[in-house]
C-alpha cells in the first residue's frame, strides 16, 4: 500500500471508525503497532502501514500482537493492537497478566464487536472484558469519537499505568463522516527497566500486585464520574431518560432527539453517581446497550431502578426501528406504523466463492466422496458448506478444525464407526492456530486427513499477506513458509504428505479417496493461489457450445458462479428413469480459464471462448 502524506494540521476528511483510528494512533506518537486481519477490524492496521515513522505488523494470531504491543508498551513506547471480538479471545491469556503488571507506555487495544453478525460465528459483547480484566473501556458513537478517543486513550492508559480497550462496532468501523484531525506528536519511550517484581509473573510477583490492580479500579472509577467522555444532554421530554453508548447512543438521538440521555463515552468502570444524576431528572431510565445487559444489571445492583432487556432484545442492532416501538409499548402508545417499503424483486443471491477459486475443486471433490465427515474452520473455504457442495459438517473458531476433527474420530459413536475424517484449513488460519492443532493429532495417533488449502493470502478478509506467502504488511519480501515442511516438522510422515494443484480434478480424487483409507494422519496441501491477489494469473476463458451440451449440468456442481442455467428439462432413460437436466451457458467475460468446469463436461461441450470480431464502422470516403 502506498505511503499516506500526512495531512495539514486540523483539517477535515471523510473518514470511515476504522481510518480515524488508524489517524489517531500515528498522530498520538505510536512506535509500535500490530494485529490479525479480522473483519470488522481490518482497515485499522491496514490504514496504519501507510504511515511513516512507526513499525506495523501483520501477526500470526492476536495473542502475538498483543504481546508485541506489550513488549513495545514495557519499553515505554506507546503501542497498540485491534482485533474483531472472538481474536480478544485469542488475546485474553496475555490480557489477564498484563492487567497486573500494567504498563509503561501507552497500550490501546482496539476490538470491533460484530453486533448483528454480519461475518462472524457469534455475538459477543467485549464490554465484558472491561471488567473481567479491570481495566477502562472507551466507546466512540461515530468517527470523529473514535479519533478522540483513540488519542484519550493512551492519555489515560499511561495516566493509570494500564492497557485501555476501545470498543467499537462495525456500526462505527465501517461508516465514514466527517473528521477533523491533526498532526503526528512524537513520543520518546523511556526504555525498558528491569524490574522483575512486576514484570515477572510468577505466582510470589503476582500476588503483590493484585491489590494494586484494585486501588487503581477505585482510581478509575473516580476517574469515570468525572470524564468529559460521560455527559449528560437534558431535554424537554422527560417522561423517558436514556443511558446509552457508541452507536446505541446515535439511534435513541434519531429516535427520541427531545429526550434527556446519558452518554457514556468511559463506560467502564460505570460512572454510578452520574447515572442517578440522569434518574432524578426523569420519570423512568432505559438503558440502551449493544448487546449485553451490563450496565442495566451494574444500576440494579446498586439500587437503581431502570429498564433495559426487559423491553429490548438481547441481539442485533438498536435501530430506531426497535427503539420506537418498545418505548411506545412502555408509555401505553399506539407503535408506530412502519414506512412502507417497496417490495423489491431481487433473486436470491447465497454467498459463495469466487469465479475460479482454487477451493471449488476442493469442495466439488469433496461432494463426490462418501462415508466421510468434515471437519471445517474459519475462512472462505467456510462456503463449502452452502450449495451446491453440501461440503462441510463443522465450523467453530479459528484451528477448531484440527481438535474438532481428532474428537470426531476418536469419540466414534457405533453409525460412525466406518466413516473417514476429514479437516479442512486454509493456510492463515493453519499458522494462526492450527499448527498446536496438528501436533496434537500426530501426537495422539489420530486417524484424519487434512485438507491444507493455500491460496497464499487471508482471503476472507481481503487478501493481506501472511507467513505463507513470502511479503510482509507493506508487500515487501519475507521468509516464506514452506508448508511441507513444516507438517512434516510437525510429526506427518513424509509418504503421508502430498502437495496437489486443486484444479487437477482426477488427481486430487484420486489422492484424497487413497489418503481416508490410511489409518493416520495425513496432510494433502492445494497450492494455487486466490483469485483476487497479484499472484493469480488469468487464462484464455471458456464457453459452452449450446448445440452440445446435453444438459449433464456437472459443470454446475463445480459451483463456479461464471456458469448459468439458461433452461431446465427433463429426460426419461431407457431404464425409465427421470433424470434433470439444466443447460448451461459461461459469462465468458469473468471467466479467468482455469478449466474446472471443462473435466467433469460429460459431452464436452466447453472449449476456449473465441470472442467475436469487433464491427468496424466505415466512414463516408472509404476510411474507418
Amino acid at each position: 500500500m502506498a505511503a499516506v502524506m500526512p495531512a495539514p494540521a486540523a483539517s477535515r476528511h471523510l473518514m470511515s471508525g476504522n481510518e480515524a483510528v488508524a489517524r489517531a494512533v500515528w498522530e498520538a506518537g505510536v512506535k509500535v503497532a500490530a494485529a490479525y486481519p479480522g473483519t470488522p477490524s481490518t482497515e485499522m492496521m491496514e490504514v496504519i502501514s501507510t504511515y511513516p515513522d512507526l513499525y506495523a505488523e501483520w501477526s500470526v494470531n492476536e495473542k502475538v500482537s498483543l504481546e508485541v504491543a506489550i513488549g513495545a508498551a514495557y519499553a515505554g513506547s506507546r503501542a497498540f493492537c485491534c482485533m474483531k471480538h472472538v481474536g480478544l479471545n485469542v488475546a485474553s491469556d496475555a490480557l489477564m497478566t498484563l492487567t497486573l503488571t500494567g504498563v509503561i507506555g501507552g497500550l490501546v487495544i482496539a476490538v470491533a464487536d460484530d453486533v448483528g453478525l454480519s461475518s462472524s460465528q457469534n455475538e459477543q459483547d467485549s464490554r465484558y472484558w472491561g471488567r473481567f480484566a479491570h481495566v477502562p473501556v472507551l466507546e466512540p458513537a461515530d468517527s470523529q469519537e473514535a479519533y478522540a478517543m483513540t488519542k484519550a486513550a493512551f492519555d489515560l492508559s499511561e495516566r493509570f499505568q494500564a492497557p485501555v480497550i476501545l470498543r467499537m462496532t462495525t456500526r462505527i468501523n465501517h461508516v465514514k463522516s466527517l473528521v477533523t484531525v491533526g498532526e503526528r506528536v512524537p513520543h520518546v519511550g523511556a526504555g525498558f527497566k528491569k524490574e522483575p517484581g512486576r514484570f515477572v509473573m510468577v505466582p510470589g510477583n503476582a500476588v503483590k500486585r493484585i491489590p494494586l490492580m484494585h486501588q487503581r479500579d477505585g482510581a478509575l472509577r473516580a476517574a469515570a464520574e468525572e470524564s468529559p467522555l460521560n455527559v449528560i444532554e437534558d431535554g424537554d421530554d422527560r417522561r423517558v431518560g436514556f443511558i446509552a453508548s457508541g452507536p446505541a447512543y446515535m439511534h435513541v438521538k434519531e429516535s427520541f432527539p427531545d429526550a434527556p440521555v446519558l452518554k457514556l463515552g468511559f463506560s467502564c468502570p460505570v460512572p454510578v453517581d452520574k447515572c442517578r444524576e440522569l434518574a432524578a431528572l426523569v420519570e423512568r431510565v432505559v438503558v440502551v446497550e449493544e448487546v449485553e445487559p451490563l450496565v442495566e444489571t451494574e444500576l440494579k445492583a446498586q439500587g437503581l431502578k431502570v429498564l433495559g432487556k426487559e423491553i429490548l432484545p438481547l441481539q442485533g442492532e438498536l435501530s430506531p426501528n426497535v427503539l420506537k416501538p418498545a418505548i411506545a409499548r412502555l408509555l401505553g402508545e399506539p407503535e408506530p406504523e412502519p414506512a412502507p417499503v417497496a417490495p423489491l424483486a431481487v433473486f436470491p443471491r447465497p454467498p459463495t466463492m469466487c469465479v475460479a477459486c482454487p477451493h471449488l475443486g476442493v469442495y466439488y471433490t469433496l461432494s463426490q466422496v462418501r462415508n466421510i465427515n468434515i471437519a471445517g474452520d474459519i475462512g472462505c473455504y467456510t462456503l463449502g458448506a452452502g450449495h451446491p457442495w453440501n461440503a462441510l459438517d463443522t465450523c467453530v473458531s479459528m484451528g477448531a478444525a484440527m481438535g474438532v476433527a481428532l474428537g470426531m474420530d476418536k469419540g466414534r459413536g457405533e453409525s460412525d464407526k466406518d466413516k473417514r475424517i476429514v479437516a479442512v484449513i486454509g493456510d492463515s488460519t493453519f499458522l494462526h492456530m492450527g499448527m498446536q492443532g496438528l501436533l496434537d493429532m500426530v501426537y495422539n495417533k489420530g486417524n484424519v486427513t487434512v485438507l491444507l488449502l493455500d491460496n497464499r493470502a487471508v482471503g476472507m478478509t481481503g487478501g493481506q499477506d501472511n507467513p505463507g506467502n513470502g511479503r510482509d504488511i507493506h508487500g515487501e519480501e519475507a521468509p516464506r513458509i514452506d508448508f511441507a515442511r513444516l507438517v512434516a516438522a510437525l510429526g506427518v510422515r513424509e509418504e503421508r504428505i502430498h502437495v496437489v494443484d486443486p484444479y487437477q480434478l482426477p488427481i486430487l480424487f484420486k489422492t484424497i479417496r487413497e489418503e481416508i483409507k490410511v489409518p493416520e494422519v495425513s496432510v494433502i496441501i492445494t497450492n494455487q493461489p486466490c483469485v483476487l491477489i497479484k499472484d493469480y494469473h488469468k487464462q484464455k476463458p471458456y464457453e459452452v457450445i449450446a448445440d452440445q451440451c446435453n444438459g449433464c449440468g456437472n459443470c454446475i456442481e463445480v459451483g463456479c458462479p461464471a456458469i448459468h442455467v439458461t433452461r431446465r428439462g427433463k429426460e426419461v432413460k431407457a431404464s425409465g428413469r427421470e433424470v434433470e437436466l439444466a443447460f448451461t451457458r459461461i459469462e465468458s467475460a469473468v471467466c479467468t480459464g482455469c478449466g474446472l468446469c471443462v473435466q467433469p463436461c460429460a459431452p464436452k461441450a466447453i472449449v476456449h471462448h473465441t470472442p467475436t470480431a469487433p464491427i468496424q464502422f466505415v466512414k463516408e470516403g472509404g476510411r474507418a
